[in-house]
């Protein structure tokens, strides 16, 4: 889906210095960040394979060779 919003992009190239930069860079932002700016709930974030949750979240740092994916999970009943 959200390759979908970001017009059938998979990939992008940015230059941020931390995980939260990098992800306000993207189109689909917006579906990413709720009211107050925080990550959405069931949007899972991976620096380098590793969930950026159990480190220092948006703040943690990149470097000009990290890979950050994106998973965001499905919910509903």
């Amino acid at each position: 889906m959200l390759a979908v919003e970001a017009g059938g992009r998979k990939r992008f190239d940015l230059q941020a210095g931390t995980v939260g930069e990098a992800l306000r860079q993207l189109p689909v932002a917006n579906l990413l960040f709720d009211e107050a700016g925080e990550l959405r709930r069931l949007v899972n974030v991976f620096v380098d394979g590793v969930d950026a949750r159990g480190g220092r979240g948006l703040d943690e740092p990149l470097s000009d060779e990290s890979e950050v994916r994106i998973v965001a999970a499905v919910a509903g009943g």
